[in-house]
């Protein structure tokens, strides 16, 4: 079977926060899930051909160019597209702060007259579902109704005729003219899904991204970078639950071809803490209330059952199964849907929630009751759980080990328990917290480092280097200029660096049990920034900077890895931990202070 080739950073985002649309530079949407990022799709095609699901939306003329951009610090897309024939925009966005899922695409007529072809084939349920579709409303107010099932979506604008599976419109917009397109969302057995009013909903929207992003405290070189990064994490965060997905997308591959294809639509507990600091360190304290509440309510219970990932909802039950309804991004295979690292353990996790929430204390949020005897259980489970090896940062698949990363988050979750009880005047058990943080400190000292002494090591039993121990750090494990640490950079540098971008690790080590490669892990190089930054190697760290802002794509996204070699993005996207290194890149060359004050 033929699969889509479109570059992974030829996509932007439409978003709604509550899910997100992803659409090429030529007009298609490819990928939309509703109601959630991590419900089924209705557009597949991202992850196999046209045939999966897709809205195509762009002039007659094949030979017309497009240029797009955001429309300033909102998620409202703006196609440009020129042909012979004169020059039409495309305004895309999902409306916010609405109670309907919606994709709304308006084509304005600017020069001319510009004949449009809208395309829609409709696959439910990763494209395992071909829905009943009808058409209903009138002659002058058209209607596309598809159903299966539980799920039904609706179309308005230019009326849709069928051509097999696929229903296709065409219509001209001259200079002043504009025609509407929706995409409405809900569930079969409601009332059909309603119109929408367009002009409402477009104000509505770009007001609420424009005063969203009027409060981020901004400053320094990158700051359209960071700008949009910022507002990618907010398109990722649920509006209601407060859960912050890892990335829009499942199954876009590491090792194009190859079978390291994750879902990535869920909640990671050590993505969203990091999430939450960078919204203190911006000014969004309330954010940070929200999240902590989505904590309380995500691992309620038993501390010893808390997962590293859960649903936008809190939900625990995420299994791996394999698609067959959908061959692949470039027929990587298999296309996933939950995520087995679910049951892994990670020594770090905690550690991250932890550092976050005493980030959140130094940020004036005040504690509750339930929130610090919540943190007082988990600290209960690290000491339970003090020498306990673990899959590590990376969900290694292979064997467990005492990885130096996760041993120095352990060290971290006892020394902010400790500092929670000292300096914030918080009950606990303070002596028995310092007394495990101090022999962690003193194991990975002796265990977490080679032979000689000189380098921090992956784990326990390995010379080998890996890029979470750029973190070290940034945690306050040792300083950023401690000798031990200037020499794991040194080893960074000589075996991690690929094309001056840097790799997670070594995968010809064996140690993440996987088959295939993969490629530089974009969060692993802006961590090197940050490290170049604290060291005084500031033409280092900016020459770097400006290489990776560069890699973004045309409306500033950023995807998992990079290939660059081919120059193409890599791995799911738009992933959020590469835009919130990005944040703690930007803030160290500026000089904020936020992020590090936090953190160590």
């Amino acid at each position: 079977m033929t699969t889509m080739s479109t570059p992974i950073e030829s996509y932007a985002l439409l978003s709604n926060c509550r899910t997100g649309a992803l659409v090429s530079d030529a007009g298609s949407i490819d990928w939309l899930c509703l109601p959630r990022y991590d419900d089924a799709s209705i557009f597949g095609a991202l992850l196999g051909d046209e045939q999966h699901g897709r809205w195509s939306l762009r002039p007659a003329d094949p030979a017309a160019a497009a240029t797009r951009r955001y429309d300033g610090d909102t998620f409202v897309l703006v196609t440009r597209w020129r042909s012979a024939e004169g020059v039409a925009d495309v305004i895309e966005f999902m409306p916010v702060d609405d109670e309907a899922d919606a994709v709304v695409r308006r084509v304005v007529g600017i020069e001319g007259t510009v004949a449009f072809e809208s395309e829609l084939l409709l696959r439910f349920d990763y494209a395992r579902a071909l829905p009943w579709v009808r058409q209903i409303g009138d002659h002058d107010a058209p209607v596309l109704l598809a159903i299966a099932g539980p799920d039904a979506v609706a179309v308005r604008g230019p009326r849709l005729h069928p051509d097999g599976t696929t229903h296709r419109a065409a219509f001209s917009v001259s200079e002043g003219q504009t025609v509407d397109s929706v995409l409405t969302g809900d569930r079969s057995y409601h009332r059909h899904p309603v119109a929408i009013d367009v002009d409402a909903a477009l104000q509505r929207t770009r007001t609420w991204w424009t005063d969203w992003a009027s409060r981020v405290e901004r400053g320094g070189p990158w700051q359209a970078a960071l700008m949009r990064s910022m507002l990618v994490l907010r398109a990722l965060t649920h509006p209601e639950t407060g859960g912050i997905v890892a990335a829009a997308t499942t199954s876009l591959p590491e090792d194009p071809g190859g079978s390291r294809n994750w879902d990535y639509r869920f909640v990671w507990l050590r993505d969203a803490a990091l999430t939450l600091e960078a919204y203190l360190a911006h000014g969004y304290t309330e954010a940070a209330r929200r999240w902590r509440d989505w904590l309380l309510r995500a691992v309620a219970g038993d501390p010893a059952d808390v997962q590293i990932m859960y649903g936008l909802g809190g939900e625990r039950d995420l299994p791996e199964r394999e698609l067959a309804s959908l061959p692949g991004y470039q027929g990587s295979a298999p296309v996933r849907i939950g995520n087995g690292a679910v049951d892994q353990y990670q020594g770090d996790v905690i550690g991250e929630v932890l550092v976050a929430l005493e980030a959140a204390r130094l940020a004036g949020v005040t504690e509750t009751p339930s929130s610090w005897s919540l943190q007082r259980a988990l600290l209960a489970q690290v000491v339970e759980w003090v020498d306990r090896p673990d899959n590590g940062i990376w969900e290694m698949r292979g064997d467990l080990h005492h990885f130096t990363h996760s041993r120095a988050m352990v060290w971290a979750a006892l020394d902010r328990g400790v500092r929670a009880v000292r300096e914030h005047g918080l009950a606990g058990d303070a002596d028995t917290w310092e007394r495990l943080r101090d022999r962690v400190r003193s194991e990975i000292n002796e265990t977490g480092v080679d032979a000689a002494g000189r380098h921090f090591t992956q784990h326990d039993s390995t010379d080998e280097v890996d890029a979470s121990l750029l973190l070290l750090p940034v945690v306050g494990f040792c300083a950023a200029d401690d000798p031990r640490m200037l020499a794991t950079v040194a080893r960074i540098e000589r075996d991690l660096l690929r094309d001056g971008f840097v790799m997670r690790y070594r995968t010809s080590a064996g140690t993440d049990g996987l088959p295939g490669d993969e490629h530089p892990f974009l969060a692993c190089s802006f961590w090197l920034v940050e490290q170049y930054a604290a060291t005084g190697r500031v033409d280092d760290a900016t020459r770097l900077m400006d290489r990776l802002c560069a890699v973004a794509n045309d409306v500033g996204l950023l995807s998992e890895e990079y290939d660059p070699g081919a120059g193409r993005h890599i791995g799911n996207t738009p992933q959020a931990l590469s835009h919130l290194a990005l944040v703690g890149a930007a803030d160290a060359l500026a000089g904020h202070t936020g992020r590090a004050a936090h953190r160590t």
